[in-house]
């Protein structure tokens, strides 16, 4: 068995990606989708009909985003048992009522293409104020997937939030150490992302938060395989077939009814201001949020500056 299948027997496998193809080849149970992952969907001539389709019944450019996204989400829903993740535009990141308001149109248009909200998750920056966003949509029904998250404070205040899932980053947080020190090399036993995710889901189990914990943003298969046995994984298509072309064995790292690191972190986070304390104490959470943050904007106004330009619509 190769350790694709291995790693579906202990963690719920998605797909980090919006070309619908490699979804189909994959098999994942979800997907999960963001600004520059449309971006690059959006370019590929195979899904013109998708984008064109889109613009047909578009009033406006962010309207025509909002469509494309939904309507990709909905292509992949065809081809996958579980749910897809939508982003809220990035440019709402601190902006908890405007993000509110994006979600709620969201999944207004998904249910005009006949999908039930329990379908889809929306993912919003996991700041202070798409944290509250989360716990209004929460409230609502709506469930929601907190992104660009690197530190146990933002997971503890998120998993108060009662969000349904949270995204953390592991290749980003390697990325941030490497260069700082590009000359020493990191070993998957010392790799800081992997040990965020590993302390963040200990924090979980330890303290019953529901809330389901999704590894992200990996760089390498000894990522993916140092955090088997999570919840969920999402992983891009280049990472899944690289997983199904081996066929060692995969054992289990992470066991929700053990603790394997020790003892569970003493962290708390008592409203706004210690929240942004916390976060901001910690550099590399506060510099990849804000890049990550900057990253989604970049590609969000590049995918409105490619359907401007293919449909003729003024910015």
């Amino acid at each position: 068995m190769h350790q694709l299948d291995q790693l579906r027997q202990m963690t719920c496998v998605v797909a980090d990606t919006g070309d619908i193809e490699a979804i189909e080849q994959h098999r994942p149970v979800d997907a999960t989708t963001n600004p520059s992952l449309l971006l690059k969907a959006a370019q590929m001539p195979r899904y013109d009909a998708i984008v064109a389709a889109s613009a047909q019944r578009s009033e406006h450019l962010q309207d025509l985003c909002d469509r494309v996204a939904v309507a990709f989400g909905t292509q992949i829903l065809g081809v996958i048992p579980g749910r897809v993740s939508t982003e809220v535009d990035a440019r709402l990141s601190f902006d908890a009522q405007a993000m509110v308001e994006k979600s709620r149109h969201l999944i207004g248009l998904y249910a005009e293409a006949g999908i039930d909200r329990k379908r889809v998750l929306i993912k919003l920056a996991a700041t202070w104020e798409g944290i509250q966003a989360a716990a209004t949509l929460q409230r609502e029904g709506i469930d929601c997937n907190l992104t660009l998250l690197f530190s146990e404070v933002q997971a503890l205040a998120a998993g108060q939030a009662k969000a349904y899932l949270i995204s953390p980053f592991v290749g980003r947080i390697l990325d941030w150490h490497q260069q700082r020190d590009p000359d020493s090399p990191v070993p998957i036993e010392r790799d800081p992302g992997v040990h965020s995710v590993r302390n963040i889901y200990r924090l979980y189990k330890t303290r019953g938060i529901d809330t389901i914990v999704m590894g992200a943003s990996f760089r390498s298969l000894d990522q993916v395989r140092a955090l088997a046995g999570c919840d969920r994984l999402t992983i891009s298509p280049q990472l899944l077939s690289a997983l199904a072309d081996e066929a060692d064995p995969l054992p289990r790292r992470l066991h929700p009814d053990t603790d394997e690191a020790g003892s569970c972190s003493a962290i708390d986070c008592k409203g706004e201001a210690d929240f942004r304390f916390q976060l901001n104490s910690n550099a590399m959470a506060t510099e990849k949020l804000a890049e990550g943050i900057r990253g989604f904007v970049a590609d969000q106004i590049a995918l409105e500056s490619l359907l401007a330009a293919r449909f003729g619509i003024t910015p």
